[in-house]
């Protein structure tokens, strides 16, 4: 472990910080409400104390794992922080999840207790009750006014037994081809190499602030916004929730100077009215990830001025470790280079490099539980399918240019990219094929002018059964996150296949593609 993140881990990082800048700022909060809450780097050691000595009180011991069902709040960092300093697992959930996906992930990960909203506390209650292993539901207000009823009574205390930089500090589920999430199993030593890797690649200092509204169940949010600030001793402003139309007022109003998105965010951006204030931001770099167009890439240096550097990552990568370079030419339209302390290949199936020019598989060479992710939890079989020989398989196809820009092409596994989300089409197809009168079905992704991907859905009926698109489409909101609910549903009688019996999705994506009338609503 001295070899690449010494033997550090998120507990070293906060309390060098509470030593080394008291009183520069952590965290802004700002609730979009006109409330705002300041945390301090000694305010932020205090308060994860407290939130230790709160999980202990509560009978959570190191190497257990806690759900945080909660959006973008002050309790999340706390409680996610203070989880770390004790030993203690954090396995964060998107709140938009129903109970059914939420039980499973929970149940998966072995949580011990559910951290959650008033207004999520019904279905945070619903999957306790088939958990056997959770003990509680903790209700948090999640604004400006609730750490201190939350940790109400506790004392600010370190806790006595400190982790190692090899434990696992996180859980964080992605999607993958096969209808259940994986379990990514991440270290503090891979907390801080990805904090690391963000902050040498933006240059990150101590008087910049970080641009923050993707959310924080989200690696991105905790991978690059939130170590990345913690590694160069600058400052998180937090926002609840991406609101397009208030995105760039917080930026200007907290004098941000580093951003974060995806490109479905960006174009909620684009598509809201001209402001000329805008160009008065103090952006200096936005990372972004997942291509946009050259003309989105032009309006959006018009009217904001806000220079965009793209990056490709994924939650087993830890930092991205494809970059363009924050000095000297970019390419927008490219993955970029190589991260510091990254090697980058593409290979074919057979493991060997493609010929320059060629589409391949990109391939990252690292060190499990430090460069890369540990591995899967509780899946042995599909860790050693993604790490071979120390490579991270992606599952990602990209070319590289004759200056050696990688560009993205697509996802080889069968995934689709929502507005930011990763969902696999299999989960989709699992419960539209739950239902009583689909015999068949098949969901793939089309190109969405707003959102990236919009998810079409191919069903055949049973024989003799008439169900309607939105009859389907309803079945799928009960049971599936949001962005996980297709926006348009054909019925077919039959389903394109191989001769060994494999859906052709090729042809339903060209089909759905070339502007096929839907059946449901959008």
């Amino acid at each position: 472990m001295s070899t690449i993140v010494g033997r550090r881990t998120i507990r070293d990082l906060l309390e060098h910080r509470a030593r080394s800048d008291p009183s520069r700022e952590f965290l802004v909060f700002d609730d979009l409400a006109g409330g705002v809450l300041r945390i301090d780097y000694a305010g932020l050691d205090r308060l994860t104390n407290r939130a230790a000595d709160l999980l202990t009180r509560l009978g959570v011991e190191p190497g257990e794992a806690i759900n945080l069902h909660l959006p973008n709040c002050p309790e999340f960092l706390i409680l996610w922080l203070g989880a770390a300093k004790l030993g203690v697992v954090t396995m964060p959930t998107n709140v938009a999840s129903p109970a059914a996906e939420l039980e499973y992930l929970v149940q998966h990960s072995e949580s011990r207790l559910i951290f959650t909203t008033p207004p999520l506390a019904e279905v945070a209650e619903t999957v306790r009750a088939r958990c056997p292993l959770v003990r509680q539901v903790v209700k948090v207000d999640a604004d400006v006014r609730g750490l201190e009823a939350l940790l109400a009574d506790t004392r600010d205390v370190a806790p006595v037994a400190r982790p190692a930089s090899e434990d696992v500090a996180g859980i964080l589920y992605t999607s993958g081809t096969t209808s259940r999430p994986k379990g990514v199993l991440v270290t503090h030593a891979n907390y801080l190499y990805a904090g690391e890797t963000v902050a040498k690649g933006l240059a990150l200092r101590s008087d910049d602030r970080f641009l923050t509204a993707l959310p924080l169940f989200h690696g991105n949010a905790q991978y690059y916004s939130t170590m990345g600030a913690l590694v160069a001793g600058a400052t998180v402003v937090l926002m609840p929730r991406f609101s397009a139309s208030r995105y760039l007022d917080v930026g200007i109003r907290h004098r941000c100077t580093v951003a974060s998105l995806f490109a479905a965010p960006m174009r909620m951006l684009l598509a809201q009215p001209v402001d000329p204030r805008h160009r008065s931001n103090r952006l200096r770099v936005v990372m972004f990830a997942q291509s946009i167009s050259e003309a989105q890439v032009a309006e959006w240096s018009s009217r904001f001025g806000a220079p965009l550097l793209q990056i490709w990552g994924m939650t087993e990568t830890m930092g991205p470790p494809l970059m363009n370079p924050l000095a000297g030419p970019r390419d927008p339209m490219s993955i970029g280079l190589p991260s510091l302390g990254y090697r980058v290949a593409l290979v074919g199936d057979d493991g060997r490099p493609t010929p320059p020019g060629d589409i391949g598989q990109i391939v990252v060479e690292g060190t499990p539980g430090q460069t890369l992710m540990l591995g899967y939890f509780k899946n042995p079989e599909a860790t050693d399918e993604t790490l071979r020989d120390g490579w991270l398989w992606t599952g990602d196809n990209a070319r590289q240019d004759a200056d050696g820009r990688f560009h993205f092409v697509d996802r080889l596994k069968d995934m689709i990219k929502r507005a930011g989300e990763n969902v696999a089409a299999g989960e989709v197809e699992a419960v539209l094929g739950a239902h009583p009168d689909v015999f068949d079905c098949a969901v793939v992704g089309v190109p969405d002018a707003m959102r990236d991907e919009a998810i079409v859905a191919f069903v055949v009926p049973h024989a003799g059964a008439t169900p309607s698109a939105a009859t389907l489409i309803e079945w799928c909101r009960e049971r599936l996150a949001t962005f996980r609910v297709p926006s348009r549903i054909e019925l077919r009688d039959t389903l394109p296949r191989t001769s060994v019996g494999k859906i052709q999705k090729h042809i339903l994506r060209a089909e759905a593609r070339a502007g096929t009338p839907g059946v449901g609503p959008t």
